[in-house]
């Protein structure tokens, strides 16, 4: 056999050693290292709410811009046009 291939068979033997040992010692989730979740189902709901009144808002400066009404005066004007006269 060749030298220079019994070589680089080692070493490359060697690195899938190592990387499958560090896989296995290394610990699976954040859950494991902190102990609890670590997402907070609050902070993503406040910061989901906000993220969406921004791009109304942007949506809507757009619409004002080009001189068409706001996404929700457009919403209630097709509401009110499908309501019967009271």
């Amino acid at each position: 056999m060749d030298p220079l291939l019994v070589i680089f068979g080692g070493l490359i033997l060697f690195f899938l050693v190592f990387t499958i040992l560090l896989g296995l010692m290394h610990p699976r989730s954040g859950m494991e290292i902190v102990g609890r979740s670590l997402r907070d189902y609050g902070a993503e709901a406040e910061i989901e709410a906000h993220d969406i009144d921004q791009m109304i808002d942007a949506r809507n400066e757009i619409r004002r811009r080009r001189g068409l009404p706001p996404i929700g005066d457009e919403l209630a004007e097709q509401v009110r046009a499908e309501l019967p006269p009271v």
